[in-house]
């Protein structure tokens, strides 16, 4: 009996400095950093939701993170009102460092209210536009550019459909689709395809009128930002929303920038990812937490491209492939 007791006790105590142990080790964990992620979009945006998924790969063993979503587009009027919002925060949370993601958060969170305003490293990742046009590289702000894989999902294209000739771009007026649309200018000469039109419109019935030209001269048609197009009501509807509009509007073959645009209709595209974005912001702040001056953090550009194909568009245009295309591609079922 005696022993028994001593056996209870003994195993007793061992738990407890377990726990007392674990408790004691992943407070300290969590207690390492604290960090604010600002995100321009919703929460449920695809987008978004990859970009957390790469911040937290590389943060959540050692940081506390709060996040903050601008919701911009969905509401972009009120995004400066957000912005102060997420700056209130910025002052009672008291981060050690902050992630800003896409360009609504540089321009309305970051320029005017931390770049050059605190000693607080603030990575930013998703940026589309040139960085001096925020006045990046600041003292205390570097980051992760975003660019389109276009040469790529071209070349792409033309390996599935060989007689694409002309292509056009279709995007929402915003600053990654006028980005964008630079970009493209810049580089069109390089592409295996002529560029017809590059299409920037913000309403419905803006995109409506284009049916006539976008069948007449497109083979393909990139896609890419559309999300806050405005219906006739003024409402800022969804890339799905909008996604089943153009299947009414364009009858061709679509690229897109993002695996869930080829999984909501589109047919391929030579991806950029968002989990790229946050890995790679994720670990330039931890540098720079970790004692690393952020002026010598210097600014990068995604370069990971994932090759993706819509099978349930393959099915319904009849395409056949040869093996060796779908080498190294992933394959992925269209929603209806």
């Amino acid at each position: 009996m005696k022993k028994s007791s001593r056996t209870t006790g003994w195993l007793a105590a061992r738990a407890l400095v377990a726990a007392m142990a674990w408790l004691l080790s992943t407070s300290a964990i969590a207690a390492e950093f604290k960090v604010l992620v600002v995100m321009s979009y919703e929460e449920d945006n695809p987008w978004v939701k990859e970009i957390r998924e790469g911040i937290e790969g590389v943060l959540s063993p050692s940081s506390e993170i709060r996040y903050f979503y601008m919701n911009t587009k969905a509401d972009r009027a009120s995004g400066p009102k957000r912005a102060k919002e997420a700056y209130a925060l910025f002052q009672q949370f008291q981060p050690d460092g902050v992630i800003a993601a896409d360009d609504d958060a540089q321009a309305m969170f970051v320029v005017p209210f931390l770049k050059d305003k605190t000693d607080k490293p603030v990575m930013f990742n998703g940026v589309n536009a040139e960085p001096e046009k925020y006045g990046f590289p600041s003292r205390n702000v570097s980051g992760v550019l975003e660019r389109a894989h276009v040469r790529e999902s071209l070349s792409f294209i033309k390996q599935l459909l060989p007689s694409v000739q002309n292509i056009c771009f279709l995007t929402n007026n915003v600053q990654p689709g006028q980005s964008l649309r630079a970009q493209v200018l810049r580089d069109r000469d390089s592409y295996p395809a002529t560029v017809s039109d590059f299409h920037l419109v913000s309403t419905t019935s803006a995109l409506a009128a284009l049916k006539p030209s976008l069948n007449a001269s497109c083979d393909a048609l990139f896609i890419d930002s559309l999300e806050g197009m405005t219906d006739q009501s003024g409402k800022a509807l969804t890339h799905m929303e909008i996604s089943q509009l153009l299947k009414d509007i364009y009858h061709g073959p679509m690229l897109a920038g993002n695996r869930y645009q080829v999984e909501q209709g589109a047919l391929a595209a030579v991806v950029k990812t968002g989990q790229e974005q946050g890995e790679k912001s994720a670990e330039m702040l931890l540098q720079a937490l970790r004692g690393k001056p952020v002026a010598t953090i210097p600014i990068m550009q995604n370069v990971q491209g994932q090759r993706i194909i819509n099978v349930t568009e393959l099915e319904r245009r009849e395409i056949t492939l040869k093996p060796m295309v779908l080498r190294g591609a992933t394959l992925v079922r269209g929603r209806p």
